[in-house]
């Protein structure tokens, strides 16, 4: 009986331990839902985790002195501002036309070697770079490769991490909706095509006095630029196919040499198409089935 009493605080406080760890494990369990799969609703298996968007940047201290005050910036004077208007028939051709070509865009994947000239490529990118962005802070870096050698480095990470993703990270469901595609790790356009463009979200900016700027909504940004980057291939007559490599960016951020603030968001291989390439035989949705009128 003695001992018994002794040892009845050490084991409260171990059962007390026990309680806690389980109501903990309880909680957890019930705030992260579960798809028919058993697994996390929360792992995005197609997301990659380098590119978590920190538009807000929740996880600076709002006493760090490394932020600049935007509030100190110098006001922006305003200029008059004026664009061409079109008749109504004029509008309606213009209308058309660009519909009809870039309805002829596709993803491909079969890419030629030839030469592309490269103020064509310099034209597209400062094409891209007339996207708005939050705050007027053009959040984006457009990598230009050429260089065989890098080329093929790119090429190396790209399928090395894709075969995981194809073998273990993606899942049966995601492999079989891309098989109808015969898409798969094998990325031998990246060698290819004559210039790869990685286009990188900038989280955050770097002023020249070292200070950082907040890059209010740079992915949402940086994604409207490379809608108008596909647009401007498009209107040249190049091809590319738009290429996310999953868990690739550190990796090519480091090849690439591109500073912490930079994260990969797309990879285009860009040229003119091969002669034998084909595309899937695949349909739009009518207008019907993408636009609501109110």
């Amino acid at each position: 009986m003695a001992l018994l009493s002794v040892l009845t605080p050490f084991l409260a406080v171990i059962l007390c331990l026990v309680i806690g760890f389980l109501l903990v494990k309880s909680r957890q369990t019930e705030t992260t839902p579960k798809d028919k799969g058993g697994s996390a609703a929360g792992f995005r298996p197609w997301v990659d985790q380098d590119l978590q968007d920190d538009t807000e940047a929740t996880g600076r201290d709002e006493e760090d002195g490394d932020w600049v005050d935007s509030n100190r910036e110098e006001d922006h004077p305003h200029v008059p501002y004026s664009s061409p208007r079109y008749p109504e028939e004029t509008m309606l051709v213009r209308s058309k036309d660009l519909y009809n070509l870039l309805n002829q865009r596709r993803s491909v994947r079969f890419i030629s070697p030839e030469p592309v000239p490269r103020e064509v490529i310099d034209n597209v990118i400062r094409t891209a770079g007339t996207a708005p962005s939050g705050a007027h802070t053009e959040p984006w870096t457009f990598v230009v490769v050429s260089d065989p050698e890098t080329k093929h480095q790119i090429r190396q990470i790209v399928e090395e991490e894709e075969e995981v993703n194809y073998r273990q990270r993606m899942g049966d469901k995601w492999v079989n909706d891309l098989a109808k595609l015969r898409t798969n790790w094998m990325k031998e356009y990246l060698d290819v095509a004559p210039y790869l463009v990685l286009i990188f979200k900038q989280t955050y900016g770097i002023l020249p006095n070292g200070k950082k700027k907040t890059h209010y909504y740079n992915e949402i940004s940086v994604s409207i630029s490379c809608g108008i980057l596909l647009a401007a291939l498009q209107n040249v007559g190049l091809v590319t196919v738009t290429s996310t490599p999953l868990n690739c960016g550190p990796q090519l951020r480091l090849l690439l040499k591109r500073p912490a603030n930079e994260k990969l968001l797309m990879l285009l291989p860009v040229g003119y198409p091969a002669s034998d390439a084909t595309v899937p035989d695949l349909k739009r949705k009518p207008l019907c089935d993408i636009m609501v009128h109110i």
